[in-house]
């Protein structure tokens, strides 16, 4: 349990900073806390704790290393060791394989990186353990990987937040482009074979939580896996709880024994899949904007947490009286739900937005 500690104002009158997430990108500011945002950021996820601060997005650090070369095939390295100008151009001319082998190509235009479509890896899901191919998680140059990114890791006092890039139904999706991989979902004579599948892929991602914890120390363990579109989700709640909660029950409780919290991000219009992720032991999710987060909050924030936003837009544009006024109204609202009920405070940008979160709930926090 985390020791309530007064405010105080030399919190946040200093000129600390965090350094660039990239290169060429300004640094962060950062505030003078009682305790590390790691320790809050535990205290948030707990529900038997309340954090000193509503947790902030500078709070986390994205950590995604190319020794898993997913993260390369997506142009998507977040260590140490970041993609070079010429690896980006080399992924959108000659695309990269994945850890199982997979060609990816990165398209400049959409920023990130597309399965080669036409030529499925899988047709049928009965063959996968003829045709899959799993790495030897075991066998990668974690020491070497550790070494590289001591400078990160070590110093840090964010929560750092490493990042899947591929879920179970993204991996199928992936194996057999995305018309096979939703008719295996609901295929009589597949369906069987794709829950072995999700199941051996669900040892993988356990075998690399058990080493990304102990290697780089993660916090925050993200998993992504698209389960809907713009206007509704890909398949039915009865069909998610039956095909994919089993496998990514596994992976939650594997990542909570290993002392970290698990994070969904799911795009897609997928409110009535929410179930299914409380379900499966999800503890957070943030829906893109299609979805009625407000609605959610409502009705599950007791069981799973949502990012919630302020009143009025915060942009470049609005004036600072308005940020700090909207923030105030925030805070006040949602803050004294934070017993019941945890949420993420999202939508604003502005660094005088993000002090005044900051300082109002340290003051009702204390």
């Amino acid at each position: 349990m985390l020791e309530r500690v007064p405010y105080d104002s030399k919190e946040v009158n200093n000129d600390l900073t965090y350094p660039p997430a990239r290169e060429g990108a300004p640094p962060t500011r950062r505030f003078d806390t009682p305790v590390t945002p790691r320790e809050n950021v535990y205290a948030f996820y707990d529900k038997n704790d309340m954090p000193l601060w509503m947790p902030l997005g500078a709070d986390r650090r994205l950590f995604a290393p190319r020794l898993d070369a997913d993260n390369i095939a997506r142009a998507a390295v977040y260590d140490a060791t970041p993609l070079t100008p010429e690896e980006i151009d080399s992924l959108a001319k000659d695309g990269h394989v994945d850890k199982h082998g997979i060609l990816w190509k990165y398209i400049p235009q959409a920023t990130g990186s597309i399965v080669v479509p036409g030529n499925p890896t899988l047709l049928d899901a009965n063959d996968w353990e003829k045709v899959v191919q799993f790495p030897d998680v075991d066998s990668w140059d974690w020491d070497t990987s550790i070494e590289e990114n001591k400078s990160i890791v070590e110093p840090e006092t964010r929560a750092l937040n490493s990042w899947i890039q591929t879920g179970l139904f993204e991996r199928l999706i992936a194996l057999m482009d995305f018309e096979g991989a939703a008719m295996a979902m609901i295929d009589d004579d597949q369906k069987d074979a794709v829950l072995a599948l999700y199941d051996r892929l669900a040892d993988m991602y356990i075998d690399m939580a058990r080493h990304y914890k102990r290697a780089y120390n993660i916090t925050i363990f993200t998993l992504h896996d698209d389960w809907g579109s713009q206007r509704a989700p890909f398949f039915s709640l009865d069909t998610v709880m039956e095909m994919i909660v089993p496998s990514l029950s596994r992976i939650t409780q594997a990542v909570k024994d290993l002392g970290m919290v698990f994070d969904m991000h799911s795009c897609g219009k997928n409110e009535m899949l929410v179930p299914a992720y409380i379900a499966a032991g999800v503890q957070s999710w943030s829906p893109q904007p299609m979805n009625d987060t407000f609605m959610l909050f409502e009705q599950y924030g007791d069981k799973l947490i949502f990012p919630l936003s302020p009143d009025i837009p915060i942009t470049a544009q609005t004036s600072e009286e308005d940020a700090v006024a909207a923030a105030k109204r925030f805070v006040a609202k949602y803050g004294p739900l934070m017993e019941t009920k945890r949420f993420n405070a999202s939508g604003g940008f502005l660094p005088i937005y993000t002090q005044t979160l900051y300082e109002e709930s340290r003051k009702m926090f204390s």
